[in-house]
């Protein structure tokens, strides 16, 4: 079965890298090429457990830099193989409070089900990209 997770990756790979769609967004399986808004506990479970590589944005609607990320995060759903999540603390503070989220943003890279990096602060899309290259 890892055999087939790691195949179906490499193809989405690269049809991306070839320009083309890695599927609709109707087709079970299929990478979202938006941001998922979360909305509690089990609405990151969900999201985690469907996807092999989840970015988790933990944001606030008030904050400066968390609105110069979103056009870099909303760019990654888009264009990569990770699902991207958004996590507003202010209504989901208990999430917050669970992943030790101090300051934001806080970008957290889940691989296969589990938190495997933690980025806080402004980040560019280079160094998303990478982080998520390493864990897809």
């Amino acid at each position: 079965m890892t055999e087939d997770i790691e195949e179906l990756r490499r193809q989405k790979l690269e049809a991306l890298r070839n320009g083309e769609t890695a599927g609709g967004a109707d087709e079970p399986g299929s990478t979202p090429s938006e941001p998922i808004p979360v909305h509690g506990p089990a609405d990151l479970s969900e999201t985690v457990a469907e996807h092999g590589v989840v970015l988790v944005d933990f944001y606030a609607d008030w904050c400066g830099p968390c609105q110069m990320l979103e056009p870099v995060v909303e760019t990654i759903a888009a264009e990569t193989d990770a699902a991207v999540a958004k996590v507003d603390i202010d209504t989901n503070q208990q999430l917050a409070t669970e992943y030790g989220v101090r300051g934001v943003p806080t970008l957290v890279v889940f691989a296969d089900g589990q938190p495997a990096e933690r980025l806080v602060g402004m980040q560019d899309e280079a160094q998303l990209r990478s982080v998520i290259e390493t864990h897809a």
